[in-house]
């Protein structure tokens, strides 16, 4: 095979047991093979230098330096370290991958001879187009192989390639964490900006539909070409105005960034382009970058036209990683003149300190002389981080894991190892493909304290740092672990945000930023879709009466418990007020000193009249009905007491009851009283037969069988459903009513209909009888006293029922008032007048002359 172009970019330390490795740190451009003659390789020319990646190539050395010095690693057993460059290219990094299985530079794979390089373990690519690339290779002579790419590649691979394994967690993991941190900050209204290419319509058509999923909307989705696309496809101010419109114009405060370095490329050039004719400051301001797993501030992405803090307070997510002890100090002690067997490092060094070594081949006239005692402290983070990145992390951990595994074949037992003996294990005779079953097995605690293990599919276990961007003015910058995407940990804590760490852009007006197609539906409002518009927009409107929202976009409002009620506003839910008659208010106290006004009133009548009771107005009157009457109505007055306060089993059941049987026994009263005259004015007649029915026995038997039906129909009742304390929460809509329940409302209504019959009874009666002559004759009195009765009684029904709550209880008391001061007052006031003021129309005589 004829020679390869013998590019010097490499790094080689001896070894006993060998560590490959294929990175990334310059990039070429190579002529096409015309196939006309014999096949060369010839360079056209630089492209770009990747050069923070030169970090990877310190944190190989660090690793590798690291577990020599510890005795309790491979005590007896020296690693070495071959490194070579992809150079971004499929035919260098074939042609390197070969030279790592091949003696010497020449390529002669499958030829074992004395100075054969004894590789047991490759480490790269840094993507997974590279790494499929050299395991198409490495997987034929089964050497392992740890693919150091941010995202892994399918899980069919692993079928197909057994040998490969690789250091993160499937890219849908990553998908997830956008997904939670927009919902964490609600940010629903969000552009998406990806590479051109079929990487970036993957990841348009697997983010869009979660988003959907979620009820986050895509503003728009933006296509970046690849930089080499860059000049073909901005050809005009025109375009690039358009394309910069189009991004920074939008209400959209939140990007999502495919962020290939090809992308972000062509982004910060763009931005930088268009400050010549835009105010940079002006077009980012609330802008919020949201940067996958590739992201990292670099001399490609951040040079020296535009300034980085139009990225200050991106949150990106990131392969996990740690800070390794004694990282920093290993690099403030790397030095260009120090460094052999490194072809890295002094194109690396010309490039960061642009300058040039004495015997360097540069022409750069304006380049100072590298003295190789230039500090790597000083460089701004875009060139180079003196702390180790997530991509760093990884190669650290892979190689100290092929150390534990290299450690493990060598100590394990003969039982434990398959298709070997014990003397095979022998250094000189160890072969990579035995390394396998170590390497899968393999579990331990790194330096940082973070625990190193490979999965059932060939990944090392690893989770997603969420990282804020802090830049300074300087072209400098931090990086700040604010959260973390941990698919190992439990559902609730998969996904955690530390969002008092984060440092936000410093033009936004409020931290954490608004992205949203409108403005937020506040508590008491819900949302109303906009016709026509995506989903996220919407319109808000009042919450109906007697519903609530209480938080922010709310898709509908909804009712409030049961014992609570909603507030003006309809924002939140306030606990219903009891309701009931209490002594301690106003209304209760009026009723309570009308009640016993009342009283005293019908106690003092029952006094005049006992006091009386020879008087001839007294005894012609009947005086035994008489005081029954006033006893009825003193006992009518007081009942209405039982109807105020909170209600009791007992007071439920005796309210009613007492009522309807003292009201029962004073109509019936009354209707004896009228009876009683009628009868003694038929009697007065010659011959009549009605005398014999005139006397006490009448009175009595009419009282006691209008009264005995009103308690049975009681007694029924509480047999059959008596009236218990009930809590009415859905009468009144800010009120729980505390009432007593009827129980039965039948038998309440027979109550009120049997009383409404005698007191008709009573009046039809008293009514025919009002002319009859008589001085004392009481017919006219019971006539407009029973008027005032059945008005009340008939105005009560109406009353009782469109009323609710504690009015209700006041309309049976004041009802209940009335009816027995109208009885009162019309039968009984007529006769004290004439008792306490007319004692001289209070004789017989003045009876025997009026009935003359």
């Amino acid at each position: 095979m004829s020679d390869p172009l013998q590019l010097t970019h490499k790094y080689y330390q001896s070894g006993e047991q060998l560590i490959g490795a294929i990175v990334t740190q310059f990039i070429y451009m190579f002529d096409e093979l015309s196939f006309r003659g014999q096949p060369k390789t010839k360079l056209i020319d630089t492209f770009c230098a990747i050069l923070k990646n030169y970090q990877h190539v310190l944190s190989l050395v660090f690793a590798v330096k690291e577990i020599n010095e510890n005795p309790q690693i491979l005590p007896n057993v020296s690693l070495g370290l071959h490194i070579y460059d992809s150079h971004g290219s499929a035919r260098m990094t074939y042609q390197n991958t070969l030279k790592l299985l091949s003696a010497s530079e020449r390529i002669v794979p499958n030829f074992i001879c004395n100075k054969q390089k004894n590789v047991m373990a490759v480490i790269g690519g840094i993507n997974n187009k590279i790494s499929l690339q050299m395991a198409t290779i490495l997987g034929i002579y089964e050497v392992p192989q740890v693919s150091y790419s941010v995202l892994a590649p399918l899980k069919s691979v692993k079928t197909q390639l057994p040998s490969l394994y690789w250091t993160s967690h499937n890219e849908a993991y990553q998908y997830k964490g956008i997904v939670h941190l927009l919902l964490h900050f609600r940010w629903i209204w969000v552009g998406i900006i990806v590479r051109d290419d079929e990487i970036g319509e993957k990841f348009e058509q697997t983010l869009i539909p979660m988003f959907v999923q979620h009820g986050i909307c895509t503003a728009f989705s933006e296509k970046m070409p690849a930089i080499f696309q860059a000049t073909e496809t901005l050809c005009s101010l025109k375009t690039i105005q358009a394309k910069v419109t189009s991004l920074f114009n939008s209400k959209v405060q939140v990007y999502v960034v495919n962020s290939r370095t090809s992308t972000m490329t062509y982004l910060a050039w763009l931005i930088s382009f268009t400050s010549e004719f835009y105010d940079v400051a002006t077009i980012s301001v609330g802008k919020v970058w949201i940067m996958t797993a590739p992201w990292a501030f670099s001399f490609q992405t951040t040079h020296k036209a535009l300034d980085i803090q139009i990225f200050d307070g991106s949150l990106s997510f990131a392969i996990h990683s740690n800070e390794v002890p004694g990282f920093r100090n290993f690099l403030q002690s790397v030095h260009s003149n120090l460094e052999k067997g490194d072809d890295f490092l002094r194109v690396f060094w010309e490039k960061v300190f642009n300058c040039l070594f004495s015997d360097s081949n540069g022409d750069n006239e304006n380049s100072d002389t590298c003295t190789g005692q230039e500090n790597l402290e000083s460089l701004p983070g875009s060139l180079f981080e003196m702390s180790m990145s997530a991509r760093s992390y990884s190669l650290y951990n892979v190689v100290h894991a092929i150390a534990h595994s290299l450690h493990m074949a060598y100590t394990s037992r003969p039982k434990s190892v398959a298709r070997v003996d014990r003397d095979s294990l022998d250094s000189p005779n160890l072969q990579p493909w035995q390394l396998h079953p170590f390497l899968r097995s393999i579990s331990f605690n790194n330096s940082a304290g973070d625990m190193v293990s490979f999965d059932e599919n060939g990944k090392l276990a690893a989770a997603f740092d969420l990282v804020n961007w802090v830049t300074f003015p300087n072209q400098s910058f931090s990086r700040v672990k604010v959260g973390k995407m941990d698919p190992q940990a439990s559902p609730d804590q998969e996904f955690t945000v530390y969002e008092e760490a984060i440092t936000w852009h410093s033009t936004f007006n409020q931290v954490p930023p608004i992205s949203m197609c409108n403005d937020n539906c506040y508590p008491g409002y819900r949302k109303v879709k906009k016709e026509g518009e995506p989903f996220c927009c919407y319109e808000c409107a009042p919450c109906p009466e007697g519903k609530i929202s209480d938080q922010k976009d709310m898709d509908d409002c909804f009712q409030c418990p049961r014992d609570q009620f909603p507030n003006r506003n309809r924002d939140q839910c306030l606990p219903k007020h009891l309701n009931f008659l209490s002594y301690s208010e106003p209304l209760g106290i009026t009723l309570t000193s009308l009640a016993l006004s009342f009283s005293l009133l019908a106690a003092l009548v029952l006094g005049i009249f006992i006091k009386n009771r020879n008087t001839p107005i007294i005894i012609a009157n009947n005086r035994d009905l008489t005081y029954t009457l006033l006893i009825s109505l003193l006992l009518c007055f007081l009942c209405s007491l039982l109807f105020i306060g909170w209600p009791h089993t007992v007071t439920c059941c005796l309210r009613q009851m007492i009522f309807g049987v003292t009201f029962s026994v004073a109509v019936s009263c009354v209707l004896a009283k009228t009876i009683t005259v009628v009868l003694a004015f038929l009697a007065t007649k010659p011959g009549s037969r009605i005398r014999k029915w005139v006397g006490r026995r009448l009175a009595n038997f009419i009282i006691l069988g209008s009264s005995l039906i009103q308690v049975s129909i009681c007694v029924a009742w509480l047999c059959i459903a008596p009236p218990f304390p009930d809590f009415n929460i859905d009468s009144l809509p800010q009120e729980i009513i505390i009432e007593c329940n009827k129980g039965s409302v039948t038998m309440f209504y027979c109550v009120l209909t049997y009383l409404e019959f005698l007191a008709t009874v009573t009046f039809t009666v008293a009514f025919l009888a009002r002319k009859l002559p008589d001085s004392f004759n009481e017919a006219k009195f019971i006539t407009f006293s029973m008027l005032v009765f059945c008005s009340v009684s008939l105005s009560f029904v109406p009353s009782y029922l469109s009323t609710k709550g504690k009015s209700m209880v006041a309309v049976e008391i004041f009802s209940i008032l009335a009816s027995s001061a109208g009885l009162l007052g019309c039968i009984f006031f007529p006769k004290c007048y004439i008792i306490i003021l007319r004692s001289e129309l209070n004789r017989k005589d003045q009876l025997v002359r009026r009935n003359l």
